[in-house]
Parts: C-alpha cells; sequence; structure tokens
C-alpha cells in the first residue's frame, strides 16, 4: 500500500513535468541547457533565501511561526529576482544564436524567447516540486498511517495535487515574466509577483485544504490561459489541432505550374 501511495502521488505530482520535458524539451540541446540554467537560478533563490532566515533568525534570537510568512514572502521575492536574473542571462544568450545554431537539426537556434520562457519556467516548476514533494514522498512510503491521530488522511495526495499546480504555475508565470519583461510591462511582472505571493499564502491555510486547493487550481487556469494568450495561442488554432486537418497540398499546383515554355 505504501509504494502504491509513493508511485501515485509521485506521478500525480511530477507527472506533468516529466511529460512536458519528454515530448517538448529532450529532443533539443540548446532547451535541455536552459532547463539546467533555470533550476541553477531556482537554487540561488532558495541559497539565498536559506542565508536570509539563518541571519534573520541569529539576530533575532527567536525562530517561531510568527515568522514563517515574512519567511515565505522574501523565498517568493528572491524567486522572481532570480527569474529576472536568468532572463537577462538567457537574453545575452539569444543573441549567440547563430553560433548555437549548429546544435539543432534543421540549423536554426530553438531560443526564441517564448520557447526559452516556457523551458525557464517549467525548470523553475520542476526543481522547486522536487524539493516541495520530495520530503513527502519519503514519509509516505512507510512506515505509518496518516490520519491515525485525528489529522487529515488526505495530505499526502493533497500535497500531490499542491505540488502539480505549482509546477504549472511557475511554468506559466516563466511565460508572462519574460514577455513583460521584453515588453517593459510593469504591470504584467507585478501581476506575476503579486500571484506567486499569493499562492504561497494559500497554503497556510492548510490543512484547511478546501480553502487553499480550490483557489490554487482556480489560479492555475486563469494564470495558463493568460500564458496562452500571452505566448500567442487562440481558440482558431486549439480548434484547428483538434480536428487534425492537413493542409491542402497547394504547393505541388504551384511547382507544376512553373513549365519550361515552349522554344519558337
Amino acid at each position: 500500500m505504501a509504494a502504491a501511495v509513493l508511485l501515485g502521488c509521485a506521478a500525480i505530482a511530477l507527472g506533468p513535468a516529466a511529460a512536458l520535458v519528454l515530448l517538448t524539451v529532450a529532443a533539443e540541446p540548446l532547451l535541455l541547457i536552459v532547463l539546467v540554467a533555470g533550476a541553477f537560478f531556482w537554487l540561488l533563490s532558495l541559497l539565498a533565501a536559506s542565508l536570509l532566515w539563518s541571519v534573520w533568525v541569529q539576530l533575532s534570537g527567536r525562530e517561531d511561526a510568527a515568522l514563517l510568512p515574512l519567511g515565505a514572502a522574501a523565498a517568493v521575492l528572491l524567486q522572481e529576482l532570480c527569474r529576472f536574473a536568468c532572463f537577462k542571462m538567457l537574453k545575452r544568450g539569444r543573441k549567440a544564436d547563430e553560433g548555437l545554431a549548429t546544435l539543432s537539426k534543421d540549423g536554426r537556434s530553438p531560443l526564441s524567447l517564448r520557447r526559452v520562457a516556457y523551458v525557464s519556467g517549467l525548470s523553475f516548476g520542476i526543481i522547486s516540486g522536487l524539493f516541495s514533494i520530495s520530503n513527502i514522498l519519503a514519509d509516505s512510503a512507510g512506515p505509518g498511517t496518516v490520519g491515525i491521530h485525528g489529522d487529515s488522511p488526505y495530505f499526502f495526495i493533497t500535497s500531490a495535487f499542491l505540488t502539480m499546480a505549482l509546477v504549472l504555475l511557475h511554468t506559466f508565470w516563466g511565460i508572462i515574466f519574460f514577455d513583460a519583461c521584453e515588453r517593459r510591462r510593469a504591470g504584467g511582472l507585478g501581476l506575476v509577483v503579486g500571484s506567486h505571493l499569493l499562492t504561497s499564502g494559500l497554503t497556510f491555510l492548510n490543512p484547511w485544504y478546501e480553502a487553499s486547493l480550490g483557489p490554487i487550481f482556480i489560479l492555475t487556469l486563469c494564470t495558463g490561459l493568460w500564458a496562452f494568450s500571452t505566448a500567442g495561442g487562440s481558440f482558431h488554432n486549439v480548434l484547428k489541432c483538434l480536428s487534425c486537418k492537413q493542409e491542402p497540398e497547394g504547393q505541388a499546383m504551384l511547382y507544376s505550374a512553373l513549365q519550361v515554355p515552349p522554344e519558337g
């Protein structure tokens, strides 16, 4: 039973991210580099938040639950600061596309702004999700029974869904954040930071999962639609993709019209 809980929660929390990596990133070496770079910047934010927490505890001489919201807010701001640093680094890297394009299959660099933003956000989400769920997955392997002392028996499954939402949110935030930085839109940056702070704050309502899980998933859906629109998506393209209609073979007709004129 413990193994089933472990595998099920791991699949819920990290399955969508693993599918996205395999289907959209794994085939491109340059995108894999962006994936690793994004994870590195998130780890830098974690290191900075840990150092800040340690210094604060040492200076204040106390470590209680009242400081946790402040620590969470500082961690969110540091993550967004590192996301901005990642954007600046990748933007400079895109200027070297001509030299890096030789690594791609078609001779063109895959480092467009939208793809870089997507992969960077996905890397932030994956590494954040791994740190969020790793200890929980280790505890789900047993021994022990959840809820035996009156706690919620849905702790593991709820944590898995929250982690999945966090991974998707980071992916959407990356797309929106990079676009706002490129277009110099302070409103978009503010909404990304504000929604990140709101998501972090909602987790403090646990174990009242109805009040945290529902709003977070609604926020995930709204942010996903926003990121879809930011990336240039449209309802027409969705219908076209679902219909699986092939483009008319107009090119063959054009080539057939190119005939050599008769002599004389």
